[in-house]
């Protein structure tokens, strides 16, 4: 079994394709995705906030002051003339227009006479665009001017504007610390991101050892050595779930040392944040829960392996097992799944609970007996059937 392994895992490290899996994608994966979402994120916000917005004001008799604020920010603010138009909608869907600003006839800075005023904004609300706070940011001055004016005429001081404002106010007292509501919006996606590296890692070097064999030609060579068959499946096995548990290995310490490097590095407050919340611990115990998940993938992409008559039928199969893999880490981040009952035993979902329990520092550590034994148990199983799948002449020859 162990000389099956070595030669086999040889092969592997000539395999350029199958490094690029295991190593060069956990470890730059993460900072690409980040970065790059951060790239764009940030390319959006700024181009929102800077793009110059074409206007028109229906009624600006009523209101002058606010027309001419909008008319002092020519850099900010593009007026458009729209004649009699009325189809506001029309004109902010074509784009002649981002909004349009509808102001009343009661229009009045006296708000304790003509009461509160209603100012339609027409816009396409749809993507990020920044309009309503921009043009809020305009309307908001006149707001807390009328609303000091109407103070001063009722001749109310600041505890009693503050009152009259907001009689009553609710100040949240949030019992959870930081590290628990960062983890409650991060550690969700964590799951989703290892599980597929896991899962790529192991693929490749899955599909040659089975598939591949058989194209090459070498699967009957290595049948009629006097090598029991279940040696053989248990060789080939610990290679591909090696493979599984070096990307594993690769794809936590990528996350914690690009982490350190951001923090330390580049000072980013957040990262620091985040990184001074997870203990060392915490990776150890993401890692450790990995092996088994990295078993389960290991049995069955070499059973679809030695299932499949061509290494491009098995690429094909172990695709489609990618939709599997995601089912139970979405079914973890739905709202009241927690790591709790039966959802303890239930696999693949009680790992992605975990690692976000362990993310936000609320992990119930008698929990991972079920998780351990669970997957360990479907893990073994697989591998029993795996040998089994390989006794099966018709299976091996299809």
């Amino acid at each position: 079994m162990w000389l099956i392994f070595k030669k086999e895992f040889k092969e592997l490290l000539r395999d350029k394709k199958t490094i690029i899996f295991m190593i060069v994608l956990p470890l730059l994966l993460f900072p690409a995705i980040f970065g790059v979402a951060f790239f764009f994120m940030s390319s959006a916000a700024d181009k929102a906030e800077n793009k110059v917005l074409k206007y028109a004001i229906v009624g600006e008799a009523y209101a002058p002051a606010i027309v001419q604020s909008f008319n002092d920010a020519p850099d900010k603010f593009e007026s458009v003339a729209i004649g009699d138009e009325t189809d506001y909608a029309k004109l902010i869907k074509n784009e002649t227009l981002d909004f349009v600003l509808v102001i009343p006839k009661t229009f009045d800075s006296d708000v304790l006479r003509s009461g509160q005023h209603k100012i339609e904004l027409y816009l396409n609300d749809a993507g990020l665009n920044k309009v309503m706070g921009r043009v809020s940011d305009i309307i908001d001055e006149y707001t807390d001017a009328f609303q000091q004016t109407a103070f001063a005429q009722l001749n109310l001081d600041e505890t009693q504007q503050e009152a009259l404002l907001k009689p009553i106010k609710i100040e949240k007292q949030n019992v959870a610390d930081e590290r628990e509501v960062w983890g409650e919006r991060l550690g969700g996606m964590l799951p989703y991101f290892i599980f597929i590296l896991c899962l790529q890692g192991a693929m490749a070097p899955a599909a040659d050892l089975g598939a591949g064999e058989k194209e090459r030609g070498t699967l009957e060579t290595l049948l009629i050595s006097p090598m029991d068959r279940h040696k053989l499946v248990l060789g080939k096995f610990f290679t591909i779930a090696t493979a599984g548990i070096i990307t594993a290995l690769i794809t936590v310490s990528s996350m914690a040392i690009w982490g350190l490097v951001l923090s330390q590095g580049m000072a980013v407050e957040f990262v620091v944040k985040i990184m001074s919340m997870i203990g060392l611990v915490d990776f150890l115990l993401i890692f450790l829960m990995l092996v088994p998940v990295v078993a389960v993938f290991a049995a069955i992409l070499l059973s679809l392996s030695i299932y499949a008559r061509s290494f491009k039928e098995a690429q094909s199969y172990m695709g489609s097992l990618i939709m599997v893999v995601i089912f139970p880490v979405i079914i973890a981040m739905m709202p009241g799944v927690e790591l709790k009952g039966g959802w303890v035993w239930v696999p693949l979902t009680n790992v992605a609970l975990a690692m976000k329990e362990l993310f936000k520092g609320t992990m119930n550590y008698f929990a991972l007996f079920g998780i351990f034994t669970s997957t360990a148990v479907i893990a073994t199983g697989l591998i029993f059937f795996c040998i089994h799948w390989f006794n099966k002449e018709k299976v091996l020859f299809r």
